[in-house]
């Protein structure tokens, strides 16, 4: 597989210890981020067609990332 963009790590550089943290000490975040992987995952899928799927799905993935990623960054600017 070739390089995945959005990955947490990436979009989050400056936050990495947080990221690792919040994964092992916080069950909601830790849901959060393994759905935005598994999320981000099924985007890179579609984008390297290597699963197929419509427009309208790959929108609404990309949707529920950004969503994702918002209530990441939200946890992580109150901690």
């Amino acid at each position: 597989m070739t390089h995945v963009p959005h990955e947490l790590h990436e979009e989050f550089p400056q936050a990495g210890d947080a990221l690792h943290r919040l994964k092992l000490e916080n069950a909601h975040f830790a849901k959060l981020a393994d759905e935005y992987h598994e999320v981000n995952r099924e985007i890179h899928r579609i984008e390297a067609d290597v699963e197929a799927a419509s427009d309208s799905r790959a929108e609404e993935l990309k949707k529920r990332r950004l969503t994702l990623k918002d209530a990441i960054a939200g946890i992580l600017r109150a901690a």
